[in-house]
């Protein structure tokens, strides 16, 4: 059985959660629907005519990419332009295009630390904080018959964390009173008559990310016809996601090793460096896409080197004078999320079929001769 296209968006949005994103980020659904069957999904960098192409070849109906397709409100829609023909394609052939830029940039396991995990970083800092995660408590009173019910689907929805702590909950033993009225079907006792019933008053942590997911779990798991249930918010901070990435090397290495590691890992032809090549390196600063404004970032991450894109003349000069080396990989590094996000989304559907596929187009734009 194929997934439906919203199932499909749920199950990545637990990766990428919109509300990780940037404000003002051309993020989400861009265009077509997905209110419909997914037969095969395309993960792509760049949405481009070849990749359109590519994908009416496999047989996808919906491309998710990192880079927008509309990043401005359209005035018109003119048939005759190469952003119109594209358009004209994608909804001729029913492909529907889905946007994850900012928020899977910073999410968990995001572009970010894909590429601090293909250098092999460890003990990974953010570069800039810029998103704490709200929490909640829940608070639900159960039946003591249904309690550890009730609890094992509210832990399986991802409720229960604080900080690198699973399944916390404190639970309190009372008597809950209810009358049924006229035309009710109580799980316990009758219509019309007053019931005192052995409960546990259940209080555990909820973040926004998983909060619906945990009351729809909780409420399919509870007996009740009519569920007694609180949700507050706390004080308390959660996760804090961030841009960028710094983190140790394995070993010391000189910045002409790392340079050629670089190549290697993100699968890219050629660098430019910023910095003496023999300089030991220990610390490394990751940033897909343009990381010029984050050379500062880096250097009070006490990084030796940051690793990014679209790095301008006047930032190498900052650099050099700051003693903080540079290597620009170009801003199509980012391509190491085709894979990624393929392999993610593949097994969330494992259950489907559905098929996930990285595109096989290169969209670099620039030629290195």
């Amino acid at each position: 059985m194929f997934a439906k296209g919203q199932t499909v968006i749920q199950l990545f949005e637990q990766l990428a959660p919109k509300h990780y994103a940037m404000p003002d980020d051309k993020i989400g659904l861009q265009l077509g629907s997905l209110q419909k069957e997914i037969h095969k999904v395309l993960v792509a960098l760049d949405v481009t005519d070849e990749v359109v192409d590519e994908a009416i070849r496999i047989g996808a109906n919906l491309i998710i990419a990192h880079h927008a397709i509309i990043f401005r409100p359209l005035a018109h829609l003119q048939t005759d332009t190469p952003a119109g023909r594209l358009y004209t394609k994608l909804i001729k052939h029913d492909i529907a295009v889905y946007i994850a830029h900012t928020n899977l940039d910073v999410a968990d396991g995001g572009i970010n630390d894909m590429m601090a995990e293909a250098l092999g970083l460890t003990n990974l800092t953010h570069l800039e904080d810029v998103h704490t995660e709200k929490l909640q408590k829940l608070v639900v009173f159960v039946p003591e018959t249904h309690h550890q019910q009730v609890l094992d689907a509210l832990f399986a929805a991802g409720a229960g964390w604080i900080g690198q702590y699973s399944h916390c909950s404190f639970n309190i033993p009372g008597t809950g009173t209810f009358l049924p009225q006229e035309g009710t079907h109580p799980f316990i006792g009758e219509a019309g008559k007053l019931e005192r019933v052995q409960e546990v008053r259940v209080e555990t942590i909820v973040t926004a990310s998983v909060q619906r997911k945990a009351v729809q779990a909780m409420l399919k798991a509870h007996p009740y016809e009519e569920v007694a249930y609180d949700l507050y918010p706390m004080d308390l901070k959660g996760r804090v996601f961030g841009l960028g990435r710094a983190g140790q090397l394995p070993a010391a290495m000189s910045l002409r090793e790392l340079t050629e590691l670089a190549k290697q890992a993100f699968d890219v032809p050629a660098v430019r460096v910023v910095g003496d090549l023999d300089r030991p390196i220990r610390k490394v600063a990751v940033l897909g896409g343009s990381g010029s404004r984050y050379m500062r970032h880096a250097l009070f991450a006490g990084a030796d080197v940051l690793v990014t894109g679209d790095i301008d003349y006047h930032t190498a000069h900052d650099a050099l004078a700051a003693g903080i080396a540079l290597l620009d990989v170009g801003h199509n590094v980012e391509k190491i999320m085709k894979r990624g996000v393929a392999d993610y989304l593949a097994a969330q559907l494992a259950k489907a079929d559905t098929q996930v596929v990285p595109s096989e187009i290169n969209t670099e734009p620039f030629q290195f001769v």
